[in-house]
């Protein structure tokens, strides 16, 4: 019995330009499959920057609907921040003095919460595995990860440091200060622990092992960030400091992404 298919497809290779009335288009050969259906022509991959915004949407959009890990890191932030006027002293001018160390040591313990969740249900549930073989660049795809790891941790700590600092003593004119340097050092942190959170990707209750990772090359980004929130405080230029947190938060722009990457790959190998 012979093939329908193949007759199809010869019958269409004998259809000419002269068959067609004058003035219509030549009709487009169809593209057939191994099963013997058809498949519309491919009419473009996705450009990386749509496919970079879409995960940076997803990944927003699932975040708020697990709210209780959203709102945990800002809670121990507070907490932490509220907690060191009880254990030093109320006086001003004391909790003036550590106001510093105080917001920078929270905003990292805080950005630490979220980083073991950063990868983790995108491994359990093969969304990883997905974009390692979706033909995009996966180090933009995780780089937009990471990004909404600081839109929903890095951003909000920024914009609660000032309320904290203020129940510290700290003046409000160092308001702009305080708010510029978390927000810019918390880039830099966000963008190291995705590349804790890639090596420790098939590690189970990996918290302890990520914070040992992460912490030791998080102690420049809390140094440059402490001293340019006391220069804030003291109403002196914080220009240096803050140049130095952003030129941490260019190199991990440049490299995390990739290392990140490959840490992904080898654990989805």
């Amino acid at each position: 019995m012979s093939d329908p298919i193949a007759q199809t497809r010869d019958s269409v290779a004998r259809t000419s330009q002269s068959d067609l009335p004058d003035g219509s288009p030549k009709a487009a050969t169809p593209v057939f499959n191994t099963r013997g259906g058809t498949r519309s022509p491919v009419r473009g991959a996705a450009s990386l920057w749509a496919a970079v915004g879409l995960t940076l949407s997803r990944d927003l959009r699932l975040a708020f609907r697990k709210r209780g890990q959203l709102v945990q890191p800002l809670v121990f932030f507070a907490i932490v921040t509220t907690l060191f006027p009880l254990a030093i002293s109320p006086e001003l001018s004391r909790l003036r003095d550590v106001a510093p160390g105080v917001l920078w040591v929270g905003a990292l313990l805080s950005s630490q919460l979220a980083l073991e969740f950063l990868f983790r249900d995108d491994a359990q549930d093969g969304t990883l595995e997905q974009c390692a073989l979706s033909g995009q660049s996966l180090s933009g795809l995780l780089f937009a990860k990471t990004s909404a790891h600081w839109l929903l941790t890095g951003l909000p700590l920024a914009l609660m440091a000032p309320l904290a600092g203020l129940s510290l003593g700290v003046p409000a004119a160092a308001v702009p200060g305080i708010v510029a340097s978390v927000a810019v050092g918390s880039v830099a942190l966000s963008l190291i622990g995705s590349m804790g959170a890639a090596l420790t990707l098939g590690v189970k209750r990996s918290g302890a092992l990520l914070s040992l990772l992460t912490l030791p090359l998080a102690m420049p980004v809390l140094i440059f960030g402490a001293r340019a929130t006391q220069l804030a405080i003291k109403g002196e230029s914080f220009s240096a400091p803050l140049q130095l947190l952003g030129a941490l938060a260019v190199l991990g722009i440049t490299l995390a992404p990739l290392a990140t990457s490959a840490a992904v790959r080898v654990n989805l190998e």
